[in-house]
């Protein structure tokens, strides 16, 4: 597993970095804009003799981003913030929560009538006078929409335009300590009760909490106070179902029932001791690799093998990151593949829970792609694409499913063969076929999984589309878009990255079935395997012929040379 915070669903990165003096003074400047309004308003919290370093200690617990993002006519709201990550400090609160109506300024994107449901209730609510979103609108994801839909529009259709009306919804704002998969939780919550995400906004306090802000459709307008009472039942709910545990013995039971096999029809003499276990003891730790929030990677060895260690922080562990861990465990065992990492062993003792691997010299695709600048020249694209494409044949057609298929987990060994590696979110298919929980990463996560709609194997195919665009253009797939704004244009707006003028035909052609909405229209590896490998064929034919048709050395070659 490449330990890094790549935009991952649920890992939050709190900016560490210090703030440069431009930033420090807007951020100040904010400050003092809110604190102003707040007194002149006569507020009563503000008239509190400490009340002006308190609103100061509350911007320096956010990144800068919340000070430059937040909008400053709307000071009560930076109370709102306040307030909710004061009541989740309590585990009996979490999570804080508020909701309210908000009005929205419609985005111009020529949609047909239809589409844009306006009632006349509508228009009365959007003249009384509502408060617009905390954090304003998403111009980048609006400009991009409308660009998208410009290209669907066909001449001579109805199109209607809301002018300057504008649009009820309602913001919902969540306070809790932060944790693994914590956006994910949250986004699912929303979906659960049928809400529509347009706009989310997500900050982390340098210590441990977060504010999360969503503006969503999909709720009538004026039911306010239901929609909280069902945002209350939904999170009991939640509560409920999965109680929260610390980590202890009762782990170990877990992963055994996880991993426990069938009745074997040949009798294997076992003497008691888990041939994958591994003695934490035996662990010699080198050089860190790299380092995530809740793990690092270390270059080591064991019994005079160089190994990769993945080792989970203590200070992270709870319940969902322990079952996460022992799913990789299953899974990684059960795998053979010239394409997938080779498990080694594992330490499921906590709190030294740690996974051991080959260790892969040649790093990630990610690494040489993003921070060494690397590309990749067509025929060696090609050979990354197929080793790619035979490790996620080999996970499919043992019923496992990635669920997280992007560059940061593709690592090369010495001989530059790539492997398919970090089996965290992975899953085994249910019996049904189908699956409904969220994970992956935005970035390169499959419609029906942002919508969290059950979904197959054909969602690690769409990953592996953008996937093969990431290792074409060296990009970040929708890089000029937070990563839950692409994933709100690709599900709402049939968002897909570019592809490039001079992409070989037959390579486009593969890159928008894998993407296709509907999933059973992807291709699958077995397909796509055939198809890498016809291009690849087809430009090593080409190569060859423009060798043969360069002129040979000599004279003559000289003479025709000296005429161009």
């Amino acid at each position: 597993m490449v330990m890094e915070d790549n935009e991952s669903c649920g890992s939050r990165v709190v900016d560490s970095a210090p703030t440069n003096s431009r930033q420090h003074g807007k951020k100040l400047e904010v400050y003092n804009e809110v604190l102003r309004r707040l007194k002149q308003s006569n507020n009563v919290e503000a008239q509190q003799p400490a009340f002006d370093d308190e609103l100061w200690a509350h911007f320096n617990r956010l990144p800068t981003r919340y000070a430059l993002d937040v909008n400053v006519e709307s000071a009560e709201d930076v109370l709102t913030h306040k307030r909710l990550l004061h009541l989740a400090h309590d585990p009996a609160n979490r999570p804080a929560f508020d909701v309210r109506l908000v009005q929205v300024p419609p985005v111009p994107d020529g949609n047909s009538i239809d589409s844009v449901p306006f009632s006349s209730a509508n228009k009365e609510i959007s003249r009384s006078v509502l408060p617009l979103p905390a954090f304003g609108s998403s111009p980048n994801l609006e400009a991009l929409a409308l660009e998208a839909n410009k290209s669907e529009v066909q001449d001579g259709d109805a199109t209607v335009t809301c002018g300057n009306l504008l649009r009820p919804m309602h913001e919902i704002t969540f306070s809790t300590d932060d944790k693994p998969k914590l956006l994910s939780q949250l986004t699912s919550l929303l979906a659960e009760l049928g809400l529509n995400i347009q706009e989310a906004h997500v900050f982390s306090t340098v210590d441990g909490y977060s504010l999360d802000v969503f503006v969503v459709d999909g709720w009538p307008y004026e039911e306010v106070e239901q929609l909280r009472m069902a945002l209350k039942r939904e999170i009991l709910r939640i509560k409920k179902s999965s109680p929260s545990q610390s980590p202890s013995e009762s782990f170990r039971e877990e992963i055994k029932t996880l991993i426990k096999c069938e009745f074997d029809p040949v009798t294997i003499p076992c003497d008691g001791v888990d041939v994958w276990e591994i003695d934490h003891q035996l662990l010699k730790f080198e050089n860190k690799i790299a380092s995530g929030s809740y793990g690092d990677l270390y270059k080591g060895t064991y019994c005079s093998q160089e190994v990769a260690i993945k080792i989970l922080k203590s200070e992270r562990l709870n319940t969902e990151l322990q079952k996460e861990f022992a799913q990789e465990v299953y899974i990684m065992r059960k795998v053979r593949h010239k394409n997938v990492v080779q498990f080694i062993g594992a330490c499921t003792r906590p709190p030294n829970l740690c996974i051991v691997t080959e260790y892969m010299s040649g790093g990630s695709v990610y690494d040489y792609l993003h921070k060494q600048k690397g590309s990749f020249k067509l025929p060696t694209l090609l050979k990354v694409a197929i080793d790619v494409s035979k490790g996620m044949n080999y996970l499919h057609q043992n019923n496992i499913i990635h669920r997280d298929l992007k560059a940061a987990n593709l690592l090369m060994d010495e001989n530059e063969v790539v492997k398919v590696a970090d089996f965290g979110v992975a899953r085994v298919k249910a019996q049904t076929g189908v699956m409904t929980a969220e994970t992956g990463t935005y970035r390169w996560m499959a419609p029906e999984v942002i919508e969290h709609k059950p979904y197959d194997h054909k969602a690690d195919i769409f990953s592996f589309g953008v996937l093969l665009w990431e290792l074409m253009t060296g990009k970040l797939p929708y890089e000029y878009l937070t990563p839950l704004q692409a994933a709100i244009g690709v599900v709402q707006k049939g968002l897909r990255p570019i592809i490039p003028k001079n992409t070989h035909p037959k390579l486009a052609e593969l890159l928008e079935k894998c993407w296709q909405r509907d999933p059973t229209s992807r291709p699958d590896f077995p397909e796509i395997i055939e198809m890498l490998q016809q291009i690849a064929k087809e430009v090593a034919d080409e190569e060859d012929d423009r060798r043969k048709e360069k002129p040979s050395g000599g004279f003559f070659s000289v003479l025709r040379r000296g005429h161009h």
